[in-house]
């Protein structure tokens, strides 16, 4: 499964990368995560939900922060158990434009859970939603 979305922010890159390059700030823009914890040395445990009518899933991650730059930030599921895991990939790339920023989210999931066709459907609408969050909190700045 692979969902790209990109936003415009009428806010310069340098305000829009602190909301992106931290985790712990999701929860407050991005519906589908629910908390997240923050585990030092640029990880995090993360726990997604999502629910459809009585259906729900939940899924707790250990997110590590593998780029971070001005320009793009990647995120890589690194679980700490020693088992083998299913990818989780978010990188996300800002383009400056004039004073403004252009801001492309590209989620890869390589598992099964998540890619039932409706999940797919269900996740992918939680990242649309997630955009609307971002220009929200950009605004109110």
């Amino acid at each position: 499964m692979r969902h790209t979305s990109v936003v415009h922010l009428d806010a310069a890159p340098s305000r829009v990368l602190p909301l992106v390059s931290d985790l712990t700030q999701y929860p407050q823009w991005m519906p589908i995560v629910h908390s997240v914890q923050d585990l030092g040395d640029n990880a995090w445990s993360v726990e997604l939900r999502a629910k459809l009518g009585l259906l729900a899933r939940s899924k707790r991650l250990r997110m590590v922060r593998t780029q971070c730059t001005d320009k793009s930030v990647v995120f890589e599921r690194n679980e700490s158990d020693g088992k083998v895991h299913s990818p989780w990939v978010l990188r996300i790339s800002i383009t400056s434009v004039d004073d403004a920023s252009d801001v492309e989210m590209d989620l890869s999931y390589g598992g099964a859970l998540w890619s039932a066709g409706i999940l797919d459907k269900v996740l992918a609408h939680a990242v649309d939603q997630g955009k609307l969050g971002l220009v929200r909190i950009v605004q109110a700045e």
